[in-house]
């Protein structure tokens, strides 16, 4: 079967939409209203092409045009544009495709691209390795362990934050400190790192211990739960002393011969909607003497959420964004009294609510948390942009109240109320409350029983590989820290 050459015909002759009647030149170009195809010599070309499509042989077969006949430095730059995951089947096609692809530059612009390695060729000349080999050996078989983990171990939870570094993949944990404010940056020190040894093969090191000295570490990846393992016994001598100098207590720890045996969660960052009162995120918040905890804000249709991430006690604060208490120019905070009376008053309104609507659904079960709701549905709550328009009003705590932070805002913007739960060994606590907002960085959480006041800062650090890939399995990674 011949092959059209013209441009709109890929394959053969049945599917070329030029006319099949034999035409000549000259008649060609007078019903297109052309110039004279003689001077044109790819209308000719085209001509002569549909002419032998019609029955009448042509004078020279069509052109015939291949990837492979492209100049290599073109293929160089095609390649290179492609993901890595593709260059191996390419590869596989022809023995010239084979050796362009042992070109360095493209695997070089592969890994800036997908994993954001900037190196220079000289630290891969002193390493004696490659771009190609630093992709296929290190980046593409760990890729699955980059990004934001929690411990999913019994005791202290903590984050774990794994990111391309050079030319190894490092673990930082999460450290808290008792001097940080809730506006400075998260503390974070080496936990492991993925290198290629002189052996081009990649290998875990340690980066704990008394002496801090690498040593093999045993990894266990799949795409959101990882395990590591190490046979090294300082860390269980190593424990108590770091806990008192980096925590400023001495913790509980009941798991200490599964210390060096630790599992670890996924932790996507919550997606962002243009309703949402202030950007989703992470927030650090001082609520006892043992340093920060770090916790996350995301919006869930009519309430909000903030989720703890980090410590001994699994707590959560419920935002109720359509039970917004109105300030009266800060007045409400002079006397706590009043801001008793206030959250009592509506707390009284969302029981009564709940518990018609659970007459309603007649024997459905009964919503976790006080008219916790899961939808991932974009907030029916003012906007992010009305909450900046809003006019700010003097705040200041009532008279007793106590609080980690003497430095909060003196301004708030909006206030709601709220119910923060705290869940240990069993046992469920909670906390009715005012939840204040002060600006894009910051909100807060008073409690009238019991005379507190903690204040969330946002979480100033940048993070690579936390996006969730939908809505759905965002909310799936919630209901894992609760579980």
């Amino acid at each position: 079967m011949e092959e059209c050459a013209c441009l709109c015909g890929l394959g053969s002759s049945r599917g070329c939409r030029c006319r099949q009647e034999p035409q000549g030149p000259a008649e060609t170009a007078a019903a297109e209203g052309k110039p004279d195809p003689a001077e044109k010599h790819l209308e000719v070309d085209a001509a002569w092409c549909c002419a032998g499509s019609g029955g009448i042989a042509s004078p020279r077969p069509p052109p015939h045009c291949s990837l492979q006949d492209l100049p290599v430095e073109m293929l160089v730059e095609i390649f290179a544009s492609l993901p890595g995951t593709d260059l191996p089947s390419l590869a596989q096609a022809c023995t010239k495709f084979h050796h362009i692809l042992h070109t360095d530059s493209i695997w070089r612009r592969r890994c800036r691209e997908e994993f954001g390695v900037c190196e220079n060729l000289q630290n891969l000349e002193t390493l004696g390795t490659s771009y190609r080999e630093v992709y296929a050996k290190l980046l593409h078989p760990y890729r699955h362990i980059l990004g934001l983990w929690q411990r999913d171990t019994e005791g202290y939870k903590t984050l774990l934050y794994v990111a391309v570094d050079g030319l190894c993949i490092t673990g930082w944990t999460y450290r808290p400190c008792l001097h940080t404010h809730v506006d400075g940056p998260m503390q974070f020190k080496p936990a492991f790192r993925i290198r290629l040894t002189e052996q081009k093969s990649a290998t875990v090191e340690c980066m704990e211990g008394r002496h801090r000295r690498p040593h093999n570490r045993h990894m266990q990846i799949r795409k959101n739960r990882f395990r590591t393992r190490c046979n090294k016994t300082d860390h269980l001598k190593d424990l108590p002393t770091q806990l008192r100098e980096e925590w400023g207590t001495v913790l509980m720890w009941n798991e200490r011969p599964r210390y060096d045996c630790l599992t670890y969660c996924r932790l996507y960052l919550p997606p962002s909607h243009p309703e949402d009162l202030i950007r989703p995120g992470l927030f650090q918040c001082r609520y006892n003497r043992s340093g920060l905890m770090i916790a996350m804000l995301s919006f869930h249709g009519k309430y909000a959420r903030v989720t703890e991430i980090t410590g001994i006690l699994f707590q959560t604060l419920e935002i109720h964004l359509m039970r917004r208490i109105e300030m009266r120019g800060g007045e409400i905070f002079w006397d706590d009294n009043e801001l008793f009376f206030v959250v009592k008053e509506i707390g009284e309104q969302v029981r009564q609510e709940q518990q018609q609507q659970q007459q309603r659904e007649d024997g459905t079960e009964e919503s976790e948390g006080h008219g916790w709701q899961s939808p991932a549905q974009p907030s029916v709550g003012e906007s992010g942009a009305a909450a900046l328009e809003e006019q700010p009003a003097p705040f200041l705590l009532p008279e007793g109240f106590r609080s980690m932070d003497q430095n909060y805002p003196q301004t708030c913007r909006m206030c709601f109320y709220g119910v923060a739960t705290a869940t240990l060994r069993g046992s469920v606590h909670y906390r009715t409350g005012v939840v204040t907002l002060f600006d894009e960085n910051h909100f807060g959480f008073m409690c009238p029983r019991d005379r507190g006041f903690a204040l969330f800062g946002r979480v100033q650090n940048t993070f690579q590989n936390v996006e969730a890939p939908s809505p759905q399995a965002f909310l799936e990674m919630l209901e894992n820290i609760q579980s």
